[in-house]
C-alpha cells in the first residue's frame, strides 16, 4: 500500500467505525470504486488493519476513561461481584461481548470471504439503513431507561446484535444502539453502552495480532503504519465526541440521517456493481 492510501483508509476507519454507517462496508466500497487492488497477502495489510483498530480502541479508552475508572474501582470494591452499579455494568459488558466473540471465532474464515465483496457490502449497507430507521421508530414507542435499568437479558440481546456487525455493511455501533433502543434505553444510554462494549472487543481483537507486527511488516512501512493508527485514533476520538453530544441533544429521529445515507450508499454500490 502507498502511504496516501493508508492515510485515506485510516481517516475512513476513524470516522466510520463509530458512526453507525459500517467501517467494513465503507472500506469495501472505497477500495472497489477506486480500484485499489490491495492483496490480503501483502505484508503490510494485516498489521495495518491491526494498528487502525488499536488506534480506534485507544480513542474510546481515552474518551471514556472516567467511566472505566469508575467501573474498575467499583469492581474492586465489590470484590468482583455485582454488588454495586459499576460492578454490574462491568459484568453486563462482559456478557454483551460474548456472542460476537464466539461467532467471530466459529465463522472467521467464512466471514473473511465477504470482506472484498461489493455486492454483499452494498446489500447490507441498505439493510443497515433500514435497521437504523426501524430504531428511530422503536425509540418513539418505548419508555426511556438509563443504564441503571440494564439486565443480563438486555445485555445479551445487545451482544447478539453486535455479532451482525461482522458482516460488511452492518454497523457495530448502529445495530447495538438500535438493540438498546429496542430494549427501552434512550439514545445517550444506548450509545454509551455501545461505545463502552466496543473498547474491549476492538482492543482484544487488535492486541491478539499486535505481536505479529514486527514479524510481518517491512521496516520501510512500520512508521507509516503506526502513523496511520494515530490518525485513525484522532478521527475516532472526534467521532465519539460529536456522536455523544449529538445523541444527548437529539430526542427523536437521531438515526434517520444515517439510515438514509446508508440506503443511498448501498443502492449506489449495487448500481456500480451491476452496471
Amino acid at each position: 500500500m502507498r502511504v496516501w492510501q493508508m492515510a485515506v483508509l485510516a481517516i475512513l476507519q476513524g470516522i466510520t467505525e463509530l458512526f453507525p454507517i459500517s467501517s467494513l462496508g465503507h472500506s469495501v466500497v472505497v477500495r472497489t470504486v477506486l480500484a485499489w487492488h490491495i492483496p490480503k497477502t501483502s505484508p503490510d495489510f494485516l498489521p495495518f488493519l491491526v494498528v487502525l483498530h488499536v488506534g480506534t480502541a485507544s480513542a474510546l479508552l481515552i474518551y471514556f476513561w472516567r467511566d472505566w475508572r469508575d467501573i474498575l474501582v467499583g469492581l474492586w470494591r465489590a470484590r468482583g461481584k455485582p454488588r454495586n452499579a459499576e460492578a454490574r455494568l462491568f459484568w453486563f459488558l462482559v456478557v454483551a461481548s460474548i456472542p460476537a466473540g464466539l461467532i467471530g471465532l466459529a465463522f472467521e474464515k467464512r466471514i473473511k470471504l465477504l470482506f472484498a465483496n461489493l455486492l454483499v457490502a452494498g446489500a447490507f449497507l441498505m439493510v443497515n439503513g433500514i435497521v437504523l430507521l426501524i430504531g428511530d421508530r422503536l425509540k418513539q414507542r418505548r419508555p426511556e431507561h438509563t443504564l441503571e435499568h440494564m439486565t443480563v437479558g438486555k445485555a445479551l440481546i445487545i451482544g447478539v446484535a453486535q455479532a451482525f456487525a461482522l458482516i460488511p455493511g452492518m454497523s457495530r455501533s448502529g445495530v447495538t444502539v438500535v438493540a438498546g433502543l429496542g430494549k427501552g434505553f434512550d439514545y445517550a444510554a444506548a450509545a454509551r453502552f455501545s461505545f463502552l462494549m466496543a473498547t474491549p472487543i476492538i482492543g482484544a481483537a487488535a492486541l491478539l495480532e499486535v505481536p505479529k507486527l514486527f514479524h510481518i511488516a517491512g521496516p520501510v512501512h512500520i512508521d507509516a503504519i503506526f502513523l496511520s493508527g494515530v490518525l485513525a485514533g484522532l478521527f475516532a476520538y472526534g467521532s465519539v465526541w460529536v456522536l455523544m453530544r449529538y445523541f444527548r441533544k437529539q430526542e427523536v429521529e437521531a438515526l434517520r440521517p444515517f439510515g438514509y445515507y446508508c440506503l443511498l450508499l448501498g443502492a449506489s454500490s449495487l448500481i456500480w456493481y451491476f452496471v
